[in-house]
Parts: C-alpha cells; sequence; structure tokens
C-alpha cells in the first residue's frame, strides 16, 4: 500500500527522487549504534523491575508506559531478534498477572485518589495485552495467554456513556500518557488487537466495532501524540481511519517538522502547561522524532522520503555516544536528564528511535 506515499507528493510533502522507487537510487540507513541503543534499553528495563517505586504485590512489577511498553512495542518492528534475560522476565511477570488477575491488586487504589482503581485495572489491561502481542512474534509467551490478556481488556471495556468503547485510564496529569490521555489507551488497545491473532478479533467483533466507533468519533480533537498512534494502529486493525484521515494525520505530522529535520514533543502535545509552570523546550528531540520517523514507516511512507529521511539522519546524528539513548525531555517539570526518573522520556525516545531507524534499514 502506497496510498500515504501518493498522499504526501500530494500535499507537497515528499520529493519524488525518494519515493522509494525500486529503480531509484536507494541511499543507505544513516549509520548509528544499534548495539548500544539496545544495551541502554535492557538496562533501563532491568532497573525499572527492580526499582522500589514500581514494585507491586506477589512479587510483581507496573507496565510503565516510559520505559517498559514502549521498548517492547519495539518488537512489532524487530520481530527477529530475540528476547532479552530482562525481556523474558517482563514476559513471566505480565503472564503472572494476567493469570493472577482477581487475585493481584491494581497498580493503585482508591486511596491515591477517587476512581484510580477502576483506571489502573483499564491501563493494565491494555498494557498487558499489547505488551504478549508485541512479543508473539517473537516466540515468547503463549497465544493461551495473549488471549487471556485480550479477554481481561475487552471485560474492562466501558459499554456506556460518552467514552463507551474506550478504557478507564490512568489520569495523572502528565503527559504524554497520563494526562488526557484515555484516547491513548484506546489506541494502544487498538494496536494490541492488530497485532493479535485474526481469530481472536473475529471473536470479539462488538468489541472492536465499539472501540472503532470511538476512535472515529473523537480522533479529530485529539493531540497529534494520539492520533499517530492511532494512525499506527491504523495500519495492522483496518477500519479505524479512511485514506483521508490518514492522509491528514501524515500532512499534519510532518507540519511540525523543524529545519533540523527532527520534531519537538512539546508539538505533539500542545497545548500543554508543565506543572511546575517552567517552560516547554521547544527544540528537536528524541521522543518526537523516533514516533513520528516509526509510525509513518509503518503508515507506508518509503524511508527514502525526503521529509523523513531527514527525520531519520537527524535521529543517526543524535544519539548520544556515552550510553547510547535519545534524549527527551520532561514534558511536565524540569528534570535532571541524567538521574533515573529524569530518563524516562528518554527511554521512550530510544526505543522508537531504534524502532524508527531498524525499519529503515529493512
Amino acid at each position: 500500500m502506497r496510498i500515504l506515499q501518493a498522499a504526501l507528493l500530494t500535499f507537497g510533502l515528499a520529493s519524488p527522487l525518494f519515493s522509494g522507487d525500486p529503480s531509484s537510487s536507494k541511499p543507505s540507513t544513516p549509520a548509528w549504534n544499534s548495539q548500544s541503543a539496545e544495551s541502554y534499553l535492557d538496562g533501563r528495563l532491568a532497573w525499572w523491575s527492580q526499582w522500589k517505586n514500581s514494585a507491586r504485590d506477589h512479587e510483581t512489577f507496573c507496565v510503565s508506559c516510559h520505559t517498559v511498553a514502549p521498548y517492547a512495542v519495539s518488537r512489532l518492528t524487530v520481530k527477529e531478534k530475540t528476547p532479552s534475560e530482562n525481556e523474558a522476565k517482563l514476559i513471566t511477570n505480565v503472564v503472572k498477572r494476567v493469570r493472577m488477575w482477581d487475585e493481584v491488586e491494581p497498580y493503585y487504589s482508591d486511596q491515591r485518589g477517587a476512581g484510580k482503581s477502576a483506571e489502573s485495572r483499564g491501563t493494565e489491561s491494555i498494557l498487558n495485552a499489547l505488551v504478549l502481542a508485541s512479543y508473539r512474534s517473537s516466540g515468547a509467551g503463549t497465544d493461551a495467554d495473549l488471549k487471556l490478556a485480550l479477554d481481561r481488556m475487552w471485560a474492562t471495556q466501558l459499554t456506556s456513556g460518552e467514552a463507551k468503547g474506550a478504557w478507564n485510564w490512568l489520569q495523572f496529569h502528565n503527559a504524554p500518557w497520563e494526562g488526557d490521555s484515555q484516547f491513548y489507551g484506546a489506541s494502544l488497545a487498538a494496536l494490541a488487537v492488530g497485532a493479535s491473532p485474526a481469530e481472536y478479533r473475529s471473536a470479539a467483533e462488538e468489541n472492536i466495532k465499539s472501540l472503532s466507533e470511538y476512535l472515529r468519533k473523537n480522533y479529530a480533537s485529539q493531540k497529534l501524540n494520539d492520533r499517530l498512534i492511532l494512525l499506527w494502529a491504523s495500519t495492522k486493525l483496518s477500519g479505524l481511519l479512511s485514506s483521508a484521515e490518514q492522509k491528514s494525520i501524515v500532512a499534519d505530522a510532518l507540519g511540525k517538522q523543524q529545519a533540523d529535520g527532527g520534531f519537538s514533543s512539546t508539538d505533539l502535545v500542545s497545548p500543554w502547561t508543565r506543572a511546575d509552570k517552567t517552560p516547554l523546550e521547544t527544540k528537536s528531540d528524541g521522543y518526537a522524532t523516533g514516533l513520528v520517523a516509526l509510525v509513518l514507516q509503518e503508515a507506508a511512507i518509503s524511508s527514502q522520503d525526503a521529509k523523513l529521511r531527514s527525520a531519520l539522519v537527524w535521529l543517526a546524528k543524535n544519539q548520544e555516544s556515552s550510553d547510547g539513548r535519545w534524549l527527551a525531555y520532561s514534558l511536565n517539570k524540569q528534570r535532571d536528564l541524567n538521574t533515573d526518573v529524569g530518563r524516562f522520556m528518554a527511554d521512550a525516545a530510544t526505543a522508537y528511535a531504534a524502532s524508527a531507524l531498524t525499519r529503515a534499514s529493512h
């Protein structure tokens, strides 16, 4: 499918020179250190799984939107690589919580705030299914556990109200994952469903219909970050977006590209105000650039498209030589980027940047 590539030409956002024509000369993928990036991500997963703040009951840990989930979802792109020892621990952790669903406590109880127990259940049900679906192609986990995780997810789907078809999602006023992000969670659910076996989709037709209706009804008013996740999901699960809607998201994303070829996370969540009222960082960063570059490729934009290639070149040039990560900046407060908490945005940035560059080489 090359409809989105054609759309770029229509919008004047692509160069025929880099159209992906097999008869044209194909520039090589920009050089970067994949081993260093993998080491960084695996190290961060090891740290997170042992950090006291991530620990939950029954000797489990929560699946974080910043450190764990992006690394796991990157397996949808890097399918052939055997999961590391730390990834195997993640899968074991998720399977344990899926199987013990009625026994394990939610990530957060209502003592943390009204509705947090329900928000935790909805969020976890999606992330569990997403992790197991992402690793399925690597031969990790079992289809039975994935099916059970999807059943848990569908059981927590909202069946009435304005958000019918979506899920309760953790809200801590922390962008981009735990702010005004119920739509983001529903888009991740669609991504998990699209990455699962077709027979699981046929068994949940009414649930998927309800999810699709929610996403289609609300997508136009969402932040660009969340619409990009929906665009990604639409490449895995049909019926979520029309061709025109896909093209619109592509055009909106590329319209935010900066002169250096990168993208800024601030542009993906705007309007947004930090909790500490400090100015948001507006320069290009690894999270926004990595996510845009990955999702556009998943949406069938050739990695040789001029604008997309500029983003890939930016990523290759801006990997940190010291530890393999890509820098990204907190949208919620000023943080020291060399602390563990200060690295949260870099964790997601590195997962998406490495995935985008890997995707471009295939």
